[in-house]
């Protein structure tokens, strides 16, 4: 349990970076934030799947 809570560290840190930069992209270009928020979405799920995917892995360890 130590592990994966050390584990989601990385993917929370990765988040928060990601909409920094969405934030910082709407604020210099306005324009362009219909696709800075699509494109930061997207990131998002892939950085929260790497996150679901160590909470299975920790699911399938412990059961065995």
């Amino acid at each position: 349990m130590i592990g994966y809570g050390l584990g989601a560290i990385g993917p929370g840190i990765g988040v928060g970076v990601i909409f920094a930069a969405v934030i910082n992209g709407t604020a210099r270009q306005p324009e362009a934030e219909g696709k800075l928020r699509g494109l930061g979405f997207q990131t998002f799920i892939l950085t929260e799947v790497l996150a679901l995917i160590g909470l299975v892995l920790y699911f399938i360890a412990s059961s065995s």
